[in-house]
C-alpha cells in the first residue's frame, strides 16, 4: 500500500487543507482496467479540531474491505470558517476523479463517510454539490459530487448540541453565527432533492452530544425524495464511538460495543449491493 500526502492549497500547514491517500497498486495477476472503488473520511471534531481516532483508523478499515481509502484534513476555524471546508470537501473529490487513472479509482463509485461535524461536511457536499460557490472555486459540480454518503453520528442541522458547548452554528460560522440565511444554508435536511447520493446512516439512540433526531431527520427527507438509504440505530452507545472497538476506544470501555462495530461490515455490504 502507498500513503501519499496531498496539499490542497499552495502552503501546508496546521488548519491547511490536505489528503491522504491509501492506495492499493494493481497487482500483476489484476486486469488491465483495475480500478476500485473508493471512500473518502472526513474527521471530526465540530470544526475546532479533527479527531486522529476517526480518520486514518477509519481509512484502512475501507481498505482492509477492498476500497481505495483517502482522508480529508480539512480547513479549521476561527480563520478559516464556513464555506472552506465544504469547498475543501469539493476540491477534493475533484482531485479524486482526476487521477483515477494513475490511483487506480473507478471514478463513478467514489464515497463519502463521515461523523459527527465532519458528517454535515459530507451530507453539504451531497445536498448542495451542484451549488455555484463550487464553481466560483474553479471546480467541476459534477466531479464534487459523492456517489454515495455514510453518516455515522452526523450533525445534519444547527443548534442540535447539548448545552455546555459552544453552539454548533457558531463554530462553523463564527461572526455570521446570527445571519438567519446562513443558519439555514448549514440546515441540511431542507435542501435534500433527489439529486442526492444514495445515503447509509448510523448513530446510537443514547446520543447526548448529537441527537438521533438527526439522523431520523436527514432519513426522513431522503425518503421523502425517494432518495435510497439505509439507517442503523443502535439502542447502545455514547458519542464518538468510531469503529466501536478498541482501535479506536481511546482507553475508555465503553467506546468497545461489538453490536455498533458491525457498522462497518453492514456499510461494506450495502456499497457492494448499489455498485455492483
Amino acid at each position: 500500500m502507498r500513503v501519499l500526502n496531498i496539499p490542497l492549497e499552495e502552503k501546508m500547514g496546521e488548519g491547511r487543507p490536505y489528503l491522504t491517500a491509501y492506495l492499493q497498486d494493481k497487482m500483476p495477476a489484476d486486469p488491465e482496467d483495475y480500478r476500485l472503488g473508493a471512500v473518502m473520511v472526513c474527521p471530526g471534531g465540530g470544526y475546532t479540531h479533527l479527531s486522529p481516532r476517526e480518520a486514518e483508523p477509519i481509512a484502512l478499515a475501507f481498505a482492509a474491505a477492498g476500497y481505495q481509502a483517502f482522508v480529508l484534513y480539512y480547513s479549521l476555524q476561527p480563520e478559516r470558517r464556513y464555506p472552506q471546508p465544504f469547498l475543501d470537501a469539493a476540491k477534493a473529490m475533484n482531485l479524486i476523479r482526476e487521477r483515477a487513472e494513475e490511483w487506480c479509482v473507478d471514478p463513478g463509485k467514489v464515497a463519502m463517510c463521515r461523523f459527527s461535524a465532519g458528517g454535515h461536511l459530507t451530507a453539504a457536499l451531497s445536498t448542495l454539490w451542484d451549488s455555484p460557490l463550487i464553481t466560483e472555486a474553479g471546480l467541476s459540480n459534477e466531479k464534487a459530487r459523492p456517489d454515495a454518503s455514510i453518516l455515522g453520528y452526523a450533525v445534519m442541522m444547527t443548534g442540535e448540541d447539548q448545552t455546555g458547548r459552544e453552539p454548533f452554528a457558531k463554530r462553523l460560522l463564527g461572526d455570521r453565527a446570527e445571519d438567519p440565511e446562513l443558519r439555514k444554508a448549514i440546515d441540511l435536511p431542507r435542501y435534500v432533492t433527489e439529486k442526492n447520493p444514495p445515503a447509509f446512516l448510523w448513530h446510537t439512540a443514547e446520543d447526548q452530544t448529537v441527537p438521533v433526531r438527526n439522523s431520523l431527520r436527514m432519513a426522513e427527507a431522503l425518503s421523502a425524495h425517494q432518495v435510497p438509504f439505509e439507517l442503523h440505530v443502535f439502542p447502545k452507545g455514547k458519542h464518538g464511538l468510531a469503529l466501536a472497538n478498541r482501535r479506536t476506544d481511546n482507553g475508555d470501555p465503553e467506546m468497545v460495543l461489538p453490536e455498533v462495530a458491525q457498522w462497518v461490515s453492514l456499510c461494506t455490504q450495502w456499497l457492494g449491493r448499489l455498485w455492483k
